[in-house]
């Protein structure tokens, strides 16, 4: 069996997004600032830090339910972001926390930061709906 939080999909492999380690037994994203995540000149694109946040989130869901024996297949509910500042040209960091976690779906909260950790750029809620295979 595969380690499920390391199972990206093509769109995350496509821009860069790696599993940088892990902290708290949550998974740590990461990519580098290149044009394949730039917006206007010099700066993230907005895109490219939900595709982040969104990744993180679902990583950290995967690994818990693995630990936990579950399978399911994951479909979005809502995902809400919120841009806070300007992703500039550093390596951009995310992380989820696991808010609820029931029978039929999740939530999740998700940080993304560039040098300092206790200044976000953006955040995203994550609800989402955990279907039977």
């Amino acid at each position: 069996m595969s380690d499920a939080s390391t199972d990206l999909t093509p769109y995350a492999k496509s821009i860069g997004i790696r599993i940088e380690g892990e902290e708290d037994g949550a998974p740590v994203l990461a990519f580098e600032f290149t044009g394949d995540v730039e917006g206007r000149p010099e700066h993230l694109h907005g895109g490219a830090t939900s595709g982040l946040l969104e990744t993180a989130g679902y990583a950290l869901l995967r690994k818990e339910l693995q630990q936990r024996g579950r399978t399911h297949r994951l479909k979005p509910i809502n995902i809400t972001v919120q841009f806070l500042s300007a992703g500039k040209r550093h390596t951009t960091y995310a992380k989820g926390r696991i808010t609820k976690l029931g029978r039929r779906n999740a939530n999740i909260s998700v940080e993304a930061w560039q040098d300092d950790r206790d200044r976000p750029i953006a955040t995203a809620i994550m609800n989402i709906l955990m279907a039977g295979e």
